[in-house]
This record gives C-alpha cells, structure tokens and sequence, in this order.
C-alpha cells in the first residue's frame, strides 16, 4: 500500500510540476528591453519602427479582428506579456498572453546586446535572428507552445 501510495504522490507531483511550469516562463531571461528602476518601477523598451518602413504608413492589424495569420509575437510591455501581430507593440495590436493556457505558433521580441532579436522560444539560447538584419538571415523560426 505504501509503494502504490507514493507512485501516487510522485506521479501527481510530476502532472502538476508539467503544468505549473510552462506557464511560469512569462519572460525571457536577460531580455535587456525590460529594466527595474532603483524606486522599483519597471521600465520597457519595445523594438523601433524602422522610419523606411512601409510600417509606418499602415495600420496595425488589431489583436482581436482575427486578421493576423502569422504567429504571435509575444513582447514584454508595461502591463506585463502581451502577444502581438507585430514586434512593434503598437496600440490594438497586442492582447493578454495566452502562453500556457493556449497553444499557438509564437516568436519571442528580445532586445540582447543593444539589437532586437526573435527567438524561437523564452530563451536566449533557442534559435534567435537579428529583427532588422537583411532578409534571409532575418527569417525567424516560429513554433508551437
């Protein structure tokens, strides 16, 4: 009975370990976007729009018209994780992140070494490409999670 009682209580921990911890990485590990102040505050950098982009001239598609195709860009903002239609973050194109309740092919928005890069998850060391490198080293490499 002991034996069958601590399967029980290993199998359960190792479940609930599962599914605590992809919800837990809400961010990425040396992200130097996102600072903390001395007065505790915390300050947020999204990735700039390129003034030659075409970007600039367009509207973004919002988070909630079902317009967006690609994956979801998830930046770190000052309320926290949002995912995006587009790395820049602009008003109506983000949404409360889903990460860990929903799986969907996503890109993570880091800015590392003063450059602006998207990672294939919310980790420096998964494969990550330079944003505004010229095409094709800029081709990032979505995935679901």
């Amino acid at each position: 009975m002991k034996t069958l009682a601590r399967a029980i209580f290993w199998a359960t921990s190792l479940t609930l370990g599962m599914i605590v911890t992809p919800a837990s990485a809400q961010f990425v590990k040396g992200n130097e976007a996102v600072q903390l102040m001395p007065d505790g505050s915390k300050r947020v950098e999204t990735p700039p729009i390129p003034k030659t982009s075409a970007v600039n001239r367009l509207e973004p598609c919002l988070a909630n018209a079902g317009c967006y195709p690609g994956p979801w860009q998830m930046v770190e903002s000052k309320d926290g994780l949002v995912e995006c239609t587009e790395a820049y973050a602009r008003p109506g194109a983000c949404r409360a992140s889903s990460y860990g309740k929903t799986k969907t092919s996503r890109l993570w928005i880091v800015k590392s070494q003063g450059r602006w890069i998207q990672c294939q998850y919310p980790d420096l060391k998964s494969k990550c490409v330079v944003m505004f490198a010229p095409p094709p080293a800029n081709l990032p490499y979505p995935a679901v999670q």
